[in-house]
């Protein structure tokens, strides 16, 4: 497969999602395809939107910023910076990777998501005490580390 090909309808696929542009994002996929993230494995178009929607729910003002980017075959992988906005106006900056996996079509029949979802627990920490249990769960499992 072409390498530089794959790099640029990736490119174009971060800048759909950057729009959220739900229905661009869905036309780089096929209407089989899998996604994966939080140990969760949606199937089709309609598991993909859900994972979007569930995203634009939390965040807005995406940017993503490629930090390491490897392709080989049909697979792409990508470790990226996400700077965003939570709708209660908080910054949230979060490294992420993706597996993306093409067919001969160059649509994407694979999508693997990976980031750390306790950094991303804060968006939906409604109280205060949610918070501080966070932050006592973040801290635990730490612990060891520092």
């Amino acid at each position: 497969m072409d390498a530089s090909r794959i790099r640029v309808l990736a490119k174009a696929l971060d800048d759909a999602i950057e729009n959220e542009d739900i229905e661009k994002v869905l036309s780089f996929f096929t209407e089989d395809c899998e996604t994966e993230l939080l140990g969760l494995r949606l199937e089709g178009g309609h598991g993909l939107k859900l994972a979007l929607g569930w995203i634009y729910k939390h965040v807005t003002n995406i940017t993503l910023s490629p930090i390491t980017i490897i392709i080989d075959g049909s697979v792409f992988f990508e470790e990226f910076l996400v700077r965003a906005k939570t709708h209660k106006g908080k910054r949230l900056e979060v490294n992420q990777a993706e597996v993306l996996i093409y067919n001969e079509d160059y649509l994407v029949t694979s999508l693997r998501l990976y980031f750390d979802r306790l950094l991303l627990a804060d968006t939906m920490a409604t109280n205060i005490v949610d918070r501080i249990l966070l932050n006592q769960v973040i801290k635990k499992s730490l612990k060891g580390l520092e």
